[in-house]
């Protein structure tokens, strides 16, 4: 069913271009930043240890909040969900860009994260209702999915070109203009619609548990490496978080509005197919972040060399 509106968009094909630019922009930064990480290490005095968090403080939020975010944009709708996100992604890409700490960048990361999973979670319905003619919707969840994929593809090229010929704060920096324009135009050129109304409810708690556990889950491993598997410390962490993902579990099980219902794993190709979703992405983002530190500290390769290296593997 189009969004209300929607034909009173003055070109849905600009639409269109506005929400894929937007899809691009923030694919393209959760693999934009891995061929930086020797700069960015150098430049705030990273620890090894600490390093990947520039990473996971952007992936965890950003996964953890897309069901919430999703139902959001249907209470309070699309289009003022989208935009918010936009806002707070950009604003956060410059406090990456200026940060001067590891905590500073970490944070800034974290928020950034929350503006991505805020902006993505609306993006694939509002393409999706632009058009009513099937023909065309197939054109436009087409061109979604080619921002998706090229946005992924050209991060670590992007990444690469910007860390040499100016430094690592470009590759946040380079988000704020576009997200400027993204803003002044949605206004303007994205239909309009009227969500639910929060009346309706959505899974707060459920949200904050599944994050919660996917990140001390995180801290729990990252930090083993230090302090050892026996540590007291890992010890006590890591059943915490197992407890609080089972948490997430038992809510969307109990919970009047769950933001995942437990209802769609009892299809077998669905599970199997988001499982295997799972290990794809799970693959891509260890390829990632490993190969470019192997690139540039083993084999000596710099930024631009380890940009270009990372794409065939992502093609």
């Amino acid at each position: 069913m189009p969004l209300p509106n929607a034909r009173a968009s003055a070109s849905p094909w600009l639409t269109v271009i506005l929400l894929c630019v937007g899809q691009m922009m923030i694919v393209l930064d959760q693999n934009v930043v891995n061929v930086a990480l020797p700069a960015v290490q150098r430049g705030l005095g990273f620890s090894f240890e600490n390093l990947v968090w520039v990473v996971n403080a952007y992936v965890i939020p950003f996964g953890g909040l897309l069901l919430l975010a999703g139902r959001l944009g249907d209470l309070i709708g699309r289009k003022a969900v989208f935009l918010t996100g936009i806002v707070l992604f950009s604003a956060s890409s410059v406090l990456c860009g200026v940060a001067t700490s590891e905590t500073g960048l970490i944070v800034s990361r974290f928020l950034q994260g929350i503006g991505g999973a805020v902006a993505s979670a609306c993006v694939l319905g509002m393409v999706a209702t632009v058009f009513s003619e099937r023909r065309r919707q197939a054109q436009a969840i087409a061109a979604y999915s080619f921002a998706s994929a090229g946005g992924g593809a050209v991060g670590p090229l992007l990444g690469g070109v910007l860390t040499d010929l100016l430094s690592w704060h470009w590759i946040f920096f380079i988000n704020a203009p576009v997200g400027a324009v993204l803003v002044l135009a949605g206004v303007r050129v994205l239909p309009g619609d009227r969500g639910k109304g929060m009346g309706k409810g959505t899974d707060f708690l459920g949200a904050l548990l599944v994050m919660a556990g996917m990140m001390l889950l995180v801290y729990t491993i990252v930090d083993a490496e230090r302090v050892g598997w026996g540590a007291t410390r890992t010890l006590l962490l890591g059943p915490v978080s197992l407890l609080l993902l089972i948490g997430f579990v038992a809510r969307q099980a109990t919970a009047a509005k769950p933001l995942l219902p437990l209802k769609f794993f009892r299809s077998r190709s669905l599970t199997a197919a988001n499982i295997v979703q799972f290990l794809l992405i799970a693959g891509m983002f260890g390829l990632l972040y490993f190969g470019t530190l192997y690139l540039q500290r083993v084999l000596k390769y710099g930024s631009l060399q380890a940009g270009l290296g990372s794409c065939p593997s992502l093609w």
